[in-house]
């Protein structure tokens, strides 16, 4: 029996696909085991090559695996495309209805399945994906009842006989293994699971329900893959707790719409990908001048332009430090677990009130979109902070002055208070402005008040802006990465340290303000620095020479032909630059 085991499955897309993957990681989720998923899609509705890899496993696991137990395959092209990652002794389920074929050279098992014709014959060929469950089932050693659960959740909503059929399509595929093919292998029964049921979702669906619970009630958004779930979540969720999503039209109305409604007092967000933020730049500029708080999420995408916006890439870091004109505080977040992603989006909303700055939450297509288990979410943890806005009734001033929302203060925070509150009348514009909110270009005044703003951020206290893994006091190489590259850094950390090589591991959470203090440490000790990053300009590895230093000791291990990184990619190319 093994302890994990990776599953794809490929196709056309539109042909059931994701459903395929859906049903059967849900399952095995219930049953106990940890799943983490990534699914290649085309950017387009329907057509061209789809898989979903599907790792499973005993214990918790965070990466996509490298190489491939079981291929299902809806056509030739999945065998041809995916066919080179499966490990000796693999297993290829095919559809018959394409006459698959394998190369003869290959230590792999090709199992023909009629999957369309097992389906046409109890109704429809819709159904053929759940006849590949059934033969993935019979050679991991599940129960087909095992799915019941799941088949009814998702088509119970189309009547019990529709139910009845999808379960009978997993049967009949279980069993056309078993004794039509006579499968006898026992080397992929997978090991018992725990049983625990444990959430199961993608990065996104953290960070829309950490908006509901950090006390969002509107969001502003206009759809763009790989972000739109989180706009599709919260338009089903929002308003059962009295809140609202509003689909703009453009990127441009999410964000000045998102500024408008924090004005008037509502936590509000909006979410986009790279080309989507390039448009909200001036209005991020906006929120900065007039110390507007405003959440953004930028969910990371292959670029420019249109560029892959189904591909993996994390090239936008510059842009979301330096991309507005002017200077403006700022604060750039990176989660780089599912669990970090629902703390942190709580966590940028009372950032974003304390100090009254732009926030912005950045992930990347492989934490939005990969799906995986996580731990019960511990909801004690979360708190509502909301910095200097005024809730009691405001005092009238001397000769029924404006109200001072711009007031320099020691610590740069100015008093906000909710317009139409008595007493708290004041102007609020993009240009320069007094402490009232009148425009003004005094040089003194400008010096004031620029000098006032960017001084917010010093008192910024953010819980551990470093994931730190650091077991060596002085290691040979410390790897350091941001947002999904984690799980997988810390697999090829394990295999390096079996090889003898003593490492330590940086995960950078907090990108701006650089956690300067928290990072220098971990570099001076080590001998050398390698930072593994999702672009072609080495963009976190220019940031680290910039914030402290060492540029000698520092190199880049680079990724940009859309895909994410694998295990054994970091193991073998630190290895060489080591």
């Amino acid at each position: 029996m093994i302890s994990q085991l990776s599953w794809k499955v490929g196709g056309q897309q539109g042909e059931g696909i994701e459903s395929t993957g859906e049903v059967f990681s849900i399952a095995l989720n219930r049953l106990g085991y940890y799943l983490y998923g990534y699914r290649h899609f085309s950017s387009r509705i329907k057509g061209g090559h789809t898989n979903n890899k599907i790792r499973v496993s005993t214990t918790q696991v965070r990466a996509i695996s490298d190489d491939l137990d079981i291929l299902v395959a809806f056509d030739q092209e999945t065998i041809d495309v995916n066919f080179h990652e499966l490990r000796d002794g693999g297993i290829v389920l095919a559809d018959s209805k394409f006459s698959p074929t394998i190369p003869e050279v290959a230590n792999v098992t090709l199992y023909s399945v009629p999957f369309t014709e097992i389906a046409t014959e109890l109704g429809t060929s819709l159904m053929k994906n759940m006849v590949a469950i059934g033969a993935t089932s019979a050679i991991l050693d599940i129960e087909a009842s095992q799915y019941h659960e799941v088949v009814n959740e998702i088509y119970g909503r189309k009547g019990e006989q529709i139910v009845i059929k999808n379960m009978q399509a997993i049967e009949n595929g279980a069993n056309y293994l078993k004794n039509e093919l006579k499968f006898e292998r026992q080397d992929l029964f997978l090991e018992k699971a725990d049983g625990i049921k444990r959430m199961f979702m993608i990065g996104n669906d953290a960070i829309a329900l950490g908006a509901i619970a950090g006390g969002s009630r509107f969001m502003a958004a206009y759809p763009i893959t790989p972000a739109s779930e989180i706009m599709e979540y919260l338009i089903k969720k929002l308003p059962k707790f009295g809140g609202a999503v509003i689909q703009t039209e453009d990127e441009i109305a999410a964000c000045t719409m998102a500024i408008g409604a924090n004005y008037a007092g509502a936590r509000t967000f909006t979410a986009s990908a790279g080309p989507g933020l390039s448009l909200m730049m001036e209005a991020i500029g906006l929120s900065g001048m007039t110390e507007q708080p405003l959440v953004i999420v930028d969910t990371q995408r292959g670029g420019p332009s249109t560029g892959l916006p189904t591909k993996q890439e994390q090239s936008d870091l510059m842009a979301m430090i330096y991309g507005t004109h002017g200077e403006i505080p700022k604060v750039v977040m990176a989660p780089s677990t599912v669990q970090e992603a629902f703390y942190d989006t709580i966590e940028a909303f009372n950032i974003a009130e304390e100090f009254q700055v732009p926030v912005i939450l950045l992930t990347d297509l492989q934490l939005s979109l990969g799906k995986q288990t996580v731990e019960p979410l511990d909801y004690s943890k979360i708190e509502i902070r909301r910095g200097k806005l005024v809730s009691d009734e405001l005092p009238e001033s001397e000769n029924k002055a404006y109200f001072k929302r711009f007031e320099v203060t020691v610590d740069g925070v100015s008093p906000r208070v909710i317009p139409g509150m008595k007493n708290g009348i004041h102007h609020v514009t993009g240009v320069e402005h007094d402490e009232t909110g009148k425009p003004s270009e005094a040089a003194s005044n400008r010096i004031n008040q620029m000098d006032k703003r960017l001084r917010k951020l010093n008192n910024l206290q953010f819980k551990n802006p470093v994931h730190q893994n650091a077991p060596h006091e002085s290691p040979d190489v410390l790897l350091v990465g941001f947002i999904s590259t984690r799980g997988t850094i810390e697999e090829a950390m394990n295999r390096l340290e079996a090889d003898g090589i003593k490492v330590n591991h940086a995960q950078i959470r907090l990108i701006h303000p650089f956690p300067t203090e928290e990072i220098l440490p971990l570099v001076e000790a080590a001998k050398k620095v390698i930072v593994v990053e999702n672009n072609a300009t080495g963009q976190l590895a220019s940031l680290l020479k910039m914030n402290v230093g060492h540029a000698n000791k520092i190199s880049s291990l680079l990724k940009y032909d859309g895909n994410p990184f694998l295990p054994h990619e970091i193991h073998t190319r630190s290895k060489e630059l080591i």
